[in-house]
């Protein structure tokens, strides 16, 4: 197929999507996709998701050989939101695999998926240089624009690593522009990478502002967090900081949602603490679920040690629910000029003593102490479809 010149055909690809499994990772991309699609003659998701196992390096070759020879006859395509068309593409590897070869083995997946074409875009918007930019690199038609979204909360970890940072180099030698999340995602790069700083911008994640909530939040009830269940979110110290609230009002409620490695230590200091029958753990939920369960609950609670947006922030108060979160990088970015009208912001702490005490001023100045209506408007402004899609068609197409 040959595109007729000018045309607005567009493909992303990308390392993580909503699947069954795992119907909340990559929400933020599925939301990018449901944006922007509508201003497209045509969109395509490759969504190369990585499956790990511990294999023994014999296992490994055969694993691989099969998989490649398959994948052109098995591949799956479905429609997704917007009207796009997905695309899913398995990358088998072992578990213990360093940035570099992780991103070498997507590329080499994703030739065997196109089974020896271009891919059929004039416009290529990649999630994450590594893996994915550097997976398409050599599949692009020559006159193509590629354009990259980074919001890796581990990116530094991976510029740190010579080989991906060489690799990093090379995608953004080739790319058109580079799309950031947040000021602590560029200073990262550009401490690595510092030669391509002209190719830089900050670019958020879109955010529905369009569904409203039934009624509006009359109390400090009902807490809520969703997200990974692993250390760097923090989830231990919201539990701690929970049992201390509700030991001074037992009308508070908890619900987690999310997995991780935490799961079984939370609901076993859960039992500890005598709180089962006020914390409930959901597990991993889809996205519609998410967004219905803050319509439902009356507190966002986030008490991350870093984020490079914190996506789930924005998306309490666009559900008009106020936020208690901790200063851990994106939040203080996402809320600048507004952080007293949507919530409470609090120190990064390894206990849960700003939680608690952020907590109590919060309760204290509510409801007359908030403006979530004045919150909606200015982060609509910011981070609202129309907002981030007509940015992103104008980078694309103009």
């Amino acid at each position: 197929m040959t595109l007729p010149p000018g045309s607005r055909h567009v493909t992303v690809v990308t390392p993580w999507y909503p699947t069954r499994l795992l119907p909340f990772r990559g929400a933020f991309v599925q939301t990018m996709v449901e944006a922007t699609a509508p201003g497209c003659d045509s969109m395509t998701v490759l969504h190369c998701d990585r499956w790990s196992a511990r294999i023994t390096d014999a296992e490994d070759v055969e694993i691989v050989r099969a998989h490649r020879a398959l994948l052109p006859r098995t591949k799956h395509t479905s429609t997704t939101v917007g009207g796009s068309a997905l695309t899913y593409v398995p990358v088998p590897m072992p578990a213990e695999v360093n940035f570099a070869d992780t991103a070498r083995r997507h590329e080499a997946t994703l030739r065997a998926a196109l089974d020896g074409e271009l891919i059929d875009a004039n416009v290529v918007h990649v999630h994450e240089a590594l893996p994915s930019g550097w997976a398409v690199l050599e599949h692009l038609r020559p006159e193509a624009k590629l354009f990259v979204t980074e919001h890796a909360s581990f990116l530094e970890a991976l510029l740190d690593e010579p080989g991906a940072r060489e690799m990093y180099d090379k995608v953004l030698d080739r790319c058109d522009r580079l799309f950031v999340v947040g000021d602590g995602t560029r200073d990262v790069l550009l401490k690595a990478l510092p030669r391509h700083a002209d190719k830089v911008s900050l670019v958020a994640n879109p955010i529905s502002f369009d569904l409203p909530r039934p009624s509006p939040v009359t109390e400090l009830r009902r807490w809520l967090y969703l997200g990974g269940l692993i250390p760097r979110k923090g989830v231990n110290w919201l539990l701690e900081a929970f049992a201390k609230c509700h030991a001074e009002d037992s009308s508070l409620t908890l619900t987690i949602v999310g997995d991780g490695e935490l799961s079984g230590p939370l609901r076993a200091r859960t039992k500890e603490l005598g709180l089962q029958d006020v914390v409930t753990f959901t597990g991993s939920v889809d996205p519609g679920v998410a967004l219905r369960l803050m319509r439902e609950h009356d507190l966002l609670v986030h008490a991350s040690r870093w984020e490079s947006f914190g996506v789930t922030v924005v998306e309490a108060v666009a559900a008009g629910m106020p936020v208690l979160v901790t200063r851990c990088g994106g939040p203080e970015e996402t809320l600048a000029g507004i952080e007293d009208a949507a919530g409470e912001l609090v120190a990064v702490e390894e206990d849960d003593a700003a939680l608690v005490e952020g907590y109590r001023r919060l309760r204290d100045r509510f409801p007359q102490g908030l403006d979530l209506a004045e919150a909606q408007r200015v982060l609509d402004e910011r981070y609202g479809y129309t907002a981030v899609a007509r940015m992103h068609h104008r980078v694309w197409f103009e």
